[in-house]
């Protein structure tokens, strides 16, 4: 067991690392072919993921919120004894909801304009 936990200082900044260059690495091969087919690489990365990152994050709490406080009325109406589960699937359920609506809402928003 203690050779484990001396790895673990070691493996962690270098996986850290290697998933920083990976990013960083392919980032720049994708650009680099899109200029090689005379695409101008701006404008393709300017236009993913969402633009609403206020909306996004709001509607992600709201929804974190709204699955805390349902977890702990059925903890408090069912009595439960070891109700950790519930609160962890109701908080990723609702936040997950929230994040779909922020979705549609900014879905709807860019056909608008």
């Amino acid at each position: 067991m203690d050779n484990v936990a001396l790895l673990v200082p070691i493996f962690v900044p270098l996986s850290f690392f290697a998933l920083v260059f990976g990013i960083v690495y392919l980032r720049n091969r994708e650009r680099m072919a899109m200029i090689e087919r005379g695409m101008d690489p701006r404008l393709q990365i300017e236009n993913t993921g969402p633009r609403n990152y206020v909306l996004t994050t709001g509607m992600l709490m709201i929804g974190s919120g709204l699955g805390l406080f349902i977890a702990n009325m059925i903890e408090w109406s069912l009595k439960f004894n070891d109700p950790e589960a519930i609160y962890f699937g109701c908080i990723a359920f609702f936040g997950g909801l929230g994040l779909l609506g922020a979705y549609l809402i900014d879905k709807k928003a860019s056909t608008k304009q």
